[in-house]
């Protein structure tokens, strides 16, 4: 953080050589506007202050996931409802503090830098997309850190446990088992959370720069300018009226009333947010307004903006629909996934990989429909917010996705303490609906990223003073390709890093089951410091290369090749990274689901496959094995890295305009 926040505040003040005059306005030069020193000091500040919040989150979050592991497990001697409405407590918790968190920073940092800008508006928003950087950048080693170390752990304790071992899951027995629950928290709630309060952050940021240079800023309606915040606002108040359906109206009594009820709080919270949004469209917008629009003012009505609000919030919905239907095994999918374990894991693979290919093609047409809409309607204003509308349901999608972390390890716990076969029962039936969730919940982030990271791909393109991005001109086209790129070479790099991790871990388990005597009959005790110890290490430090290379590439490529190269590279990862991250989760998330299904044995068909530690179970759990990485940690982790691009162009674009592209000028 500290060395970043250097940079920022190097760059951006060297834009007019550290100069403490006023200098006329980027986009109306006959106004006045702040120097850029203060610029460089704001966005400093903004830039701290979110990687601070984004660290809180995920602080709390874990603190909160902790404390109900254990609750959850005991509320399950009493029944699966109540263990229910404590796993799901504990997330909402969690989520709303989350969206509060960051409204409530965001909001008090826009009015104590507005007591030194004053008029200038457009100078004050631009400082305040530092906060999304700094959302962002704590989240990628979060979620890239996280998914290392949960996953590393993970593997190895299924390969040397469930594989060689035949011993269940999070037996006692098993050294890597309180990593692999440790794991769980990391990845899952803190990156989770991390990464959606940084889609959060940058989506409003995105809007307010727009909204800064549009009739909003111009004529200083403060009301209409927030009116993204407002937006997150009623959300929280939405999310607070859905969640009581959840735990108070209907009591859930069977474990086959709990996959509904999830589902029922997603499209709950859809409903009545569409009728908030319109609520806020009709009181804190003029009827009419204009939207810049690529240096021209677009006229557009207070519907209009309604309209692309809600096209990101149903969006939203389609895409965790899909992601539903390919990830749950209440579903054909998943159902012809584990049916292929019969001939073994390399069929199993390859089904596997199918369906997540097949997955991309829905949710990219929802998202590709919602930012037709909302940039007809009201440019790049429009799709800022389509993005925070599907945000807008952010606390209930949180809860619904810390839930499945939180019943996981219940089922850890209870494992390991022992406790009878019919609460471990309950605990699975809990986690195998947590799981479908996770993966709607990492749908909402990727799409939501999709749509974020477009909005500041426009806003960089404004303000670098780009006016058309054409991709016929060789300057682009390279940045084009080199995008499109990335998100291999990050993904290659985060599987590398769980593969090369998980290889200690397993080389770590197999020596203790060699050499402790007494391990497998439980009369010793594992050494569970040294997996921790593995894990930890190995997350810290391989997430130094994918992290230099998210925060490197825009600062190498601006400076060196210009802005018109950056917006070629900038396209490219979104266009590429978009479609990699949403089938890699969902590869991952049928493969576990598939493995769950035969371990399971509900159905008839499944009980032909099973039982557990069958041939077709001992194919399920490697399809799982290689799932894990892409689905915990490489595709989630690309949401990021398109995301975290395209607000670091925007945040040094005044410093790329003025300095960039030298080896252009050498030429």
């Amino acid at each position: 953080m500290v060395a970043f926040a250097i940079l920022i505040f190097l760059f951006l003040g060297s834009v007019e050589g550290f100069s403490t005059k006023s200098q006329p306005c980027t986009y109306d030069k006959s106004k006045l506007c702040k120097p850029a020193l203060a610029t460089a000091l704001f966005s400093t500040v903004s830039f701290l202050l979110g990687a601070i919040t984004s660290v809180l989150s995920g602080f709390l979050g874990m603190k909160i996931a902790t404390y109900a592991n254990a609750r959850t497990t005991l509320e399950a001697r009493k029944g699966v409802g109540k263990a229910f409405i404590t796993a799901f407590r504990s997330g909402a918790v969690m989520g709303f503090l989350l969206a509060a968190n960051g409204l409530l920073v965001l909001y008090i940092t826009i009015n104590l830098f507005k007591l030194y800008y004053g008029d200038d508006w457009e100078g004050l928003f631009e400082a305040i997309t530092g906060y999304g950087l700094g959302g962002s950048s704590m989240a990628l080693f979060g979620r890239v850190g996280g998914g290392i170390y949960t996953k590393a752990a993970d593997v190895g304790a299924d390969l040397v446990g469930k594989v060689e071992r035949n011993i269940p899951e999070d037996d006692p027995r098993n050294p890597a088992v309180i990593a692999d629950n440790v794991g769980d928290n990391v990845g899952d709630i803190a990156g989770m959370g991390s990464d959606l309060f940084g889609s959060y952050a940058e989506s409003s940021c995105a809007a307010l720069v727009v909204a800064s240079i549009s009739s909003f800023g111009i004529n200083h309606e403060f009301t209409a300018m927030l009116y993204p915040l407002l937006i997150s606002s009623m959300g929280i108040i939405v999310c607070l009226i859905t969640t009581l359906f959840a735990t108070d109206f209907f009591e859930i009594k069977a474990v086959k009333e709990i996959e509904p009820a999830l589902k029922k709080q997603l499209i709950i919270s859809t409903v009545l947010m569409t009728v908030g949004i319109a609520i806020i469209s009709w009181i804190a917008l003029p009827t009419s307004f204009t939207i810049f629009n690529f240096g021209a003012q677009k006229e557009v009505k207070s519907w209009q903006l309604f309209l692309c609000v809600g096209v990101g919030l149903w969006a939203g919905l389609i895409i965790g629909f899909v992601t539903e239907y390919y990830t749950s095994n209440a579903y054909s999918p998943v159902q012809d996934v584990a049916d292929s374990c019969r001939t073994g894991a390399a069929t199993n693979v390859i089904f596997g990989l199918a369906l997540g290919y097949k997955s991309v093609i829905i949710p990219i047409f929802a998202i590709a429909i919602s930012i037709f809409v909302s940039f007809t309607f009201a440019a790049m204003y429009g799709i800022a917010v389509a993005a925070l509308g599907m945000l807008s349901t952010i606390a209930t999608g949180l809860a619904i996705d810390a839930y499945g972390p939180i019943s996981d390890n219940a089922g850890g716990i209870a494992e390991m303490a022992g406790m009878s076969h019919r609460i471990r029962e309950r605990t699975d039936a809990l986690d195998a609906a947590g799981n479908t969730t996770a993966a709607i919940g990492k749908g909402f982030a990727i799409g939501s990223a999709a749509l974020v990271s477009l909005a500041l791909f426009g806003a960089f393109v404004s303000r670098a003073g780009i006016l058309t991005v054409d991709v016929l001109t060789p300057k682009v086209f390279i940045g084009l390709i080199v995008g499109a790129m990335l998100p291999y070479w990050f993904s290659a790099m985060t599987m590398k890093s769980v593969g090369s991790a998980a290889l200690k871990m397993v080389e770590e388990v197999r020596r203790q089951f060699n050499t402790i005597p007494g391990l497998m009959e439980g009369h010793a005790k594992p050494d569970y410091a040294t997996c921790v110890k593995i894990s930890t290490d190995a997350s810290i430090k391989e997430m130094i290369p994918p992290g230099a290379l998210v925060m490197l590439t825009p600062l190498i490529v601006g400076i060196f090749f210009g802005v018109e190269t950056l917006s070629g590279v900038l396209a490219g990862a979104l266009v590429s990274g978009v479609q990699i991250a949403i089938s890699a989760s969902n590869t991952g998330g049928a493969w576990d689901n598939a493995k769950k299904y035969i371990e399971a044995g509900a159905s008839e068909h499944a009980r032909t496959l099973g039982p557990k530690g069958s041939e077709p179970h001992k194919a399920a759990v490697i399809g799982d094995t290689i799932g894990d990485p892409l689905k915990d940690t490489s595709g989630p982790s690309l949401n990021i890295l398109i995301k975290l691009m395209a607000v670091e162009s925007l945040v040094f674009a005044p410093f790329f305009a003025t300095h960039g592209g030298l080896l252009f000028k050498i030429f």
